[in-house]
């Protein structure tokens, strides 16, 4: 039987090659990412841990909601610095002032920030056997208006010394010129670096020359970091976050593992669309060859194989074909793991393919994925396989399972279908989001159980539906290829299914896309009432010398600062909420629409008072009037009058949990190091906006970091960042379009090897190549519009019920985006074409003679 089941794959090895191609994509996603996350791993902390200090003083968490920037940078005195030299162990302490919120421009207002999203960093020089950096070029920076940069940054914007840089931060922007070029010694993280002396860092950079963003702390030969941080906690008590170089390590690492975990689950989203679909090809293949090989399976039993060895025969062959296309995928995940290392090199971050990590587990995860979905896909078929009767070595091959009823998966699909409305129903209704969340989630999930199990049931109503202008189209080929679609509805659905799921998540997430964007149009026409609005692209602060800039460029009126800054708020309810809260300058209802269920503006934005959204003061207990303890960064408390409720029909921003807002005057007074988030901008009586809007783009034209919008630009910038979650969408599509193509291949070659005798018998009556390749052609197309069907009206239900998740957020509109939804018909046809043409060539070469003569 052993050799049996070796030959029959070897024979084989043709049919199953479109097969493994399923593995190994999925295969190659899964080891890649694994690979790639490992090695920026493993380099970030070497980086981590050959330059963090023994010991790191830092300002004391404030266990605040930092999740909105604020452009706020916490510091200590400088003078902890003097303090910690005296302690017993400590065998050197250096001040640290580094800032992450600031811009550097050339002398063409050009900036020479990374264009990839890393920040741009400006700290105090200093060289210790820690630094990631060393000076190779030029000299070290002495008193203000010289600097160092990275020689990565150098290389990428055309810097020299000599040249001088404009830096633009919190407390002013000045010139620069530089005098020095640093190398990194290790991984370069894709960041941009500017050095300053330290008094002028201090200065320059924190507007304060006795403040310090945290203090490095060498320990003296013998005494261990434990230790040193025990007795600096002794002499400082708890006012300081203190961290070892390992708990830095650590803390540095967790921080990028966020971005990590973006890669790695975009990667495995891929991945897991991969194994979906690959499951459905593997599934038909499997299922095809069984029902080709109905007499050589029968001869076996005849000759004495029993039943489990007849599965067993066929599992092993799906094992073999697991484990060629793991190991194929494993190599092409090396490969996939090298290109993500070369492309973020492009984007600054200098990784080493030669450093790439393989950890043992990438390897074991590599082949239990690729072999495990091979086995279960496998598993069905293997069974099927083992009812053979030897009665059928006697007779003519036979197509196992066709016209076999279909009242299990009638049953099956149904209760599955059945649980999964009531989900979705409960979705609906449900009006927490969490849970409507939840049940979204299940619905979808059995929502497309059903549609596989119960796809077959759909095939004959649907198709004669879809082909129903065949014949009258194209005569007596049309009404075979409809029927032919027809013959088998088991393969026919699960050949559907591979393309259906892929559409079926475009169309959901096509129409959430086109909600949200149609809600933030509706939100943005409803609230914004200003001209323009100085902004960064990033929603990043920017500072106070922007918006002087604006306030001063003729023709300008209204000018509206708005600042946000992390706060702790108790309700009466005993509750603690951690959100951001919005200041607004004087003249609010210049600029913003606001609503309010019971005050205005003039009490919101009055010394001491606040605002909040009314469900939310509702669900606390919070009333007009209520005076609420409020908690600043760095520990600051108030009590503030709860003066205005706001009437919010439209999503919170993020982190904004509440709607809370206030004056301006009173952020300011608790939090007096910020920087403005934006600026809104009216026109003077008689100025023209267009002439407003050259205007305020020749004042800024220093400040490459912010940009002026009115409404449309706004509305743009809103549809873009919504797109970036479509082109992910649009990535998956691709992807399982791929591997859909491959399985209607797969299924089509396989229908004309089985359908030989056939179609010699056609050609032999005088059927025309060119007809016989229309046949082939039709049949696929109206099974790839079939799956598109399925896709898009399951799709559509999953975009209503996303919609309703929505609507909890405060986006209420809703929106079918019909073009898609034709694209994505159009394309179906496209598709079946594309599939049919090797089957149809190949079944149009066909010798006559030899095919009715084939058995």
């Amino acid at each position: 039987m052993l050799k049996a089941t070796l030959r029959s794959f070897l024979a084989h090895k043709g049919r199953l090659a479109l097969s493994a191609l399923a593995v190994i994509l999925s295969v190659a996603f899964v080891a890649g990412s694994l690979i790639f996350s490992d090695t920026v791993a493993r380099t970030f902390d070497r980086l981590f841990a050959s330059t963090s200090a023994d010991v790191t003083v830092a300002p004391a968490d404030d266990d605040l909601d930092e999740s909105l920037p604020t452009g706020r940078t916490p510091t200590l005195p400088a003078a902890v610095a003097r303090q910690l030299a005296k302690v017993d162990g400590v065998a050197a302490t250096h001040v640290d002032a580094e800032v992450e919120n600031i811009t550097v421009v050339d002398r063409d207002n050009n900036t020479v920030s990374p264009t990839s999203g890393a920040p741009t960093i400006a700290s105090n020089w200093y060289e210790t056997d820690r630094s990631p950096v060393r000076l190779t070029s030029g000299r070290a920076p002495r008193g203000a208006g010289e600097a160092l940069v990275d020689a990565d940054t150098a290389d990428k914007k055309d810097v020299e010394i000599g040249d001088t840089l404009s830096v633009l931060a919190a407390p002013g922007s000045f010139k620069v010129r530089v005098v020095g070029i640093v190398t990194f010694t290790t991984t370069n993280p894709g960041a941009a670096l500017v050095f300053l002396d330290t008094p002028t860092a201090q200065a320059k950079l924190l507007g304060d020359r006795g403040a310090a963003t945290g203090i490095a702390v060498d320990a003296a030969p013998g005494v261990p970091d434990a230790e040193l941080k025990r007795r600096i906690a002794a002499e400082l008590g708890t006012s300081y976050d203190l961290k070892t170089a390992d708990e830095q390590a650590e803390s540095a690492a967790s921080e990028l593992g966020g971005f990590l975990d973006v890669i790695k689950y975009v990667m495995l989203g891929f991945a897991g669309v991969a194994v979906l679909v690959g499951i459905f090809l593997i599934v038909n293949t499997f299922s095809m060859l069984i029902a080709q090989r109905t007499r050589e399976l029968g001869l076996l039993r005849a000759l004495g194989a029993d039943r489990r060895q007849v599965r067993r025969s066929v599992l092993i062959e799906a094992v073999l074909l697991g484990v060629v296309g793991s190991t194929l995928g494993l190599a092409a995940g090396i490969g996939l793991a090298a290109g993500l290392i070369e492309l973020m090199g492009l984007l600054g971050m200098n990784l080493k393919s030669t450093e790439m990590v393989i950890a043992w587990p990438t390897p074991v995860v590599s082949y239990v994925v690729g072999v495990g979905v091979t086995f279960l896909a496998a598993y069905l078929p293997a069974r099927r396989a083992a009812q053979v009767s030897p009665m059928a070595a006697l007779a003519d091959a036979e197509i196992a399972g066709v016209g076999r009823p279909l009242r299990t998966r009638a049953v099956v699909g149904g209760v599955v279908a059945a649980a999964g409305v009531a989900a979705l129903v409960g979705c609906a209704a449900s009006s927490d989001t969490s849970t409507s969340a939840s049940l979204l989630g299940l619905g979808v999930v059995l929502s497309l159980v059903a549609t596989v199990v119960a796809g077959p049931l759909l095939v004959r109503p649907v198709i004669r539906v879809l082909g129903g202008a065949f014949p009258a189209l194209f005569g007596s080929v049309g009404r075979m290829s409809q029927r032919n679609a027809l013959r088998n509805p088991r393969r026919t659905g699960a050949t559907a299914a591979a393309l259906m799921v892929g559409l079926a998540l475009v169309g959901g997430l096509s129409v959430a896309s086109a909600s949200m964007t149609k809600s933030f149009d509706e939100q943005i026409d409803k609230t914004l009432g200003a001209d323009f609005v100085v902004q960064n692209n990033a929603f990043m602060p920017f500072p106070l010398e922007v918006t002087e800039k604006v306030r001063a460029t003729e023709g300008t009126t209204d000018v509206v600062r708005n600042r946000f800054t992390p706060l702790k708020l108790r309700t009466p309810d005993g509750g603690t909420t951690r959100t951001t809260a919005a200041g607004y300058g004087p003249q609010l209802d210049d600029v913003v629409k606001m609503t309010y269920a019971q005050g205005s503006s003039a009490r919101a934005l009055a010394p001491g008072n606040l605002a909040m959204d009314r469900d939310y003061a509702e669900d606390h207990g919070v009333r007009l009037g209520s005076v609420l303890p409020v908690e600043f960064p760095d520990k600051r408390g108030a009590r503030l009058t709860v003066a205005a409720l706001t009437d919010l029909d439209g999503p919170e921003g993020p982190g904004m949990r509440g709607g809370v807002f206030m004056g301006l005057d009173t952020l300011e007074k608790h939090v007096p190091d910020g920087q403005d988030s934006a600026v809104y901008v009216n026109a003077a009586p008689g100025t023209d906006a267009d002439t407003l809007r050259d205007r305020l783009d020749a004042a800024l034209d220093p400040y490459p970091q912010v940009q002026v919008r009115d409404q449309a630009d706004y509305k743009k910038l809103i549809r873009n960042q919504i797109a970036v979650m479509l082109y992910l969408v649009y990535a998956l599509l691709g992807l399982a379009i791929v591997i859909a193509v491959l399985g209607v291949v797969n299924t089509l070659a396989l229908s004309v090897v089985e359908r030989t005798r056939e179609i010699g018998l056609l050609r032999a009556i005088g059927l025309a190549r060119r007809q016989l390749r229309r046949m082939i052609r039709l049949e696929s197309v109206v099974i790839a519009v079939f799956g598109a069907v399925l896709g898009l009206v399951l799709g559509l239900v999953w975009g209503v019920s996303m919609h309703q998740v929505l609507e909890l957020q405060g986006l209420t509109a809703f929106a079918v985006p019909w073009s898609t939804v034709v694209a994505v018909v159009v394309g179906s046809v496209v598709v079946g074409i594309v599939a049919a043409l090797l089957p149809a060539l190949r079944a149009s070469r066909m010798n006559v003679l030899e095919a009715i003569a084939h058995e």
